[in-house]
């Protein structure tokens, strides 16, 4: 039986859509995040001690990098974009460290950082297939509760930031009001009120803010209609001083989850944008990963705080409106650009009162924090992941409380034993690390050629192996048999040019593609990764549509017939496909 069509989507990423419609869908988008872009760009620079006319920089050039990388996301040029709309803008993941950046050195020191950060984070989606066990969900969401954690204090000093002549009790009265309104839309709103709901409920905190006089009017009506900004950014610095060196690590450690999160983000958005599941396509997922560097790049090239996806946005917009077509992304992307010109509205939008700022900034917050909670628990928590992921969050919100790093290395260079969000990760990688490493009997490796002949080798080495772990004859037999198995599909993917021994003309053996297995014990079952390099089409998907379809046995061909016995032999089998490498992970369990 066929899995059953999702009927919401009227127009999947492929399919061309009327420019009404685009342009309907691309303006709710840009409802969506416009005041979250404008928001985040605010905190930021007024945390951290920035003036307004680099607010107003770093808003012009945060919405024109947002635009046009969320443009290009949807596209699919080379090797960049996602293929799917994937809406971007700053993100409250760098908060706390572009706030601690301005505050050392400015925006010159910021734009440094950053830049360095979008070249890492560059370099983190080319070996993307290579930092899969160093990217474990025990760290990424460990670290993503840290950066919640660290940027809450930020967040609640905005609430107290309210004009001298307004009432003591301003600035937690309006934050409270704003708080309230997000967290009853959020629950309640439905249907096309889920759109609007950002918007009402900052609203509502300034309306509360303008009774009490909090609220200054006067910039919107000086600014212009049309126009550039008058400035605010003297370029990038770059005397790489020891401020950069301190807080290079922690932007690096920002920029490593926010490429698991991502991650998570594209894969998100593949599913939800076709009426039948697909299984991901990880080259697209690098491909947004390589967009995503860009944007971090331009955003310090310009002097604003660092531009990503916006994880829960895109979704959203498309179950409400049911259109997922990559013109949306165009369109988002051009209205986008169409409003940084428009000098007056984001002159509205920085005259929202901090208290309001502060408390819709706490919702992003926590959600962050309960993002990388469902990160922990979608990664399994025994009890050596419970107790590593306990020791680095307390020793991240510790550590960033206290200047034990500043008396023991001094100002220059105590921030980084400081930084709690950079302990707390460091912590958590190396203790992960750790385990993995010690468990040397529940572990091992294989190195082939990718050709026929190697399934003598991997039997031996599969059967030696389940020998170690304790396996009976009748479970290692499974195992060798899955390993076959998948061997077979993979020479299969390949059209028969590998699965022939024969030598060249020249008597000389041809030049096969390298195979790696690697197995892992994992409780009761073996956990087997076959890594190649193949560029034809997912076993995965090959899998669901045998399940999905009914043939004769006399009608399956080769290949069918291989797919059917992996199928057979694992519990499960998933295939994920990188720009030159294929990785093919095989679960077998003990029991039959």
């Amino acid at each position: 039986m066929s899995k059953p069509a999702d009927e919401a989507i009227h127009y999947e990423p492929d399919d061309r859509c009327g420019p009404l419609v685009a342009l309907g869908v691309g303006i709710q988008g840009v409802m969506l995040v416009l005041a979250t872009i404008v928001l985040i760009v605010a905190v930021t620079a007024r945390a951290g001690g920035q003036d307004d006319s680099y607010v107003a920089w770093a808003v012009f050039s945060a919405l024109i990098i947002a635009g046009g990388l969320t443009a290009l996301q949807a596209a699919r040029f080379w090797r960049l974009g996602a293929g799917h709309i994937l809406i971007m803008g700053p993100t409250p993941n760098y908060v706390a460290v572009s706030v601690l950046a301005l505050a050392a050195g400015g925006p010159g020191l910021l734009a440094s950082l950053t830049v360095a950060a979008g070249i890492f984070y560059l370099a983190l989606s080319m070996w993307l297939p290579l930092l899969r066990r160093l990217l474990t969900p025990i760290v990424s969401g460990t670290v993503m509760m840290l950066i919640a954690a660290t940027v809450l204090p930020i967040a609640l000093d905005r609430v107290q930031d309210v004009p001298e002549s307004a009432p003591a009790a301003t600035g937690p009265v309006v934050a409270l009001v704003t708080l309230v309104a997000v967290v009853v839309l959020s629950l309640r709103a439905s249907g096309s009120w889920r759109i609007w709901s950002p918007l009402i409920a900052i609203g509502t905190g300034c309306l509360a803010a303008v009774m009490f006089g909090a609220v200054e009017v006067s910039p919107i009506g000086d600014a212009a209609w049309v126009g550039l900004p008058d400035g605010g950014f003297g370029g990038l610095d770059l005397t790489f001083d020891a401020d950069f060196w301190s807080l290079l690590p922690a932007f690096v450690v920002v920029a490593l989850v926010g490429t698991v999160k991502n991650i998570g983000d594209c894969i998100a958005i593949q599913q939800v944008s076709w009426r039948r599941p697909r299984v991901t396509d990880f080259r697209l997922v690098q491909g947004s990963l390589n967009t995503n560097g860009i944007g971090i790049m331009l955003s310090g090239l310009a002097g604003t705080p660092p531009t990503s996806v916006y994880s829960s946005s895109s979704p959203s917009l498309i179950h409400l409106t049911g259109v997922a077509a990559r013109s949306v992304g165009y369109a988002i992307g051009a209205f986008m650009v169409v409003l940084a010109l428009l000098p007056k509205v984001g002159a509205a939008l920085l005259a929202i009162p901090s208290p309001v700022m502060g408390a819709y900034l706490l919702t992003a917050i926590g959600v962050l924090f309960v993002s990388g909670m469902q990160t922990l628990v979608a990664g399994g928590l025994d009890r050596g992941k419970s107790l590593t992921v306990g020791i680095a969050f307390s020793l991240g919100i510790g550590l960033d409380t206290q200047t034990i790093g500043a008396d023991l290395l001094g100002d220059r260079w105590g921030p980084l034993i400081d930084n709690g969000m950079l302990v707390g990760a460091v912590a958590a990688v190396l203790m992960s690390q750790f385990t993995e490493r010690t468990s040397r009997r529940g572990r091992a490796r294989l190195e082939v050629e990718l050709r026929m002949s190697a399934v003598t080798q991997i039997d031996e080495f599969l059967r030696g192996f389940a020998s170690r772990i304790g396996w009976d004859d009748a479970a290692a037999q499974r195992l060798c048999s899955a390993g076959e198995e998948t061997l077979m599909s993979l020479l299969d993917q390949d059209g028969g040019r590998l699965s022939s021994d024969s030598d060249d003309s020249d008597g000389s053996s041809r030049d096969n593609p390298k195979l790696i297995v690697v197995a892992r014990q994992s409780g009761a079952s073996v956990e087997m990764e076959f890594l190649a390099v193949l560029e034809e089409e997912n076993l995965e998907d090959r899998l669901a549509h045998l399940h999905e379809e009914s043939h004769s046995a006399a009608g399956l061909e080769d290949g069918e017939i291989s797919l059917r016995l992996l199928r057979h032999y694992a519990s499960s089998v998933h295939h994920q496909k990188f720009y030159g490498l294929d990785i093919v992970t095989v679960q077998v369990t003990a029991a039959g």
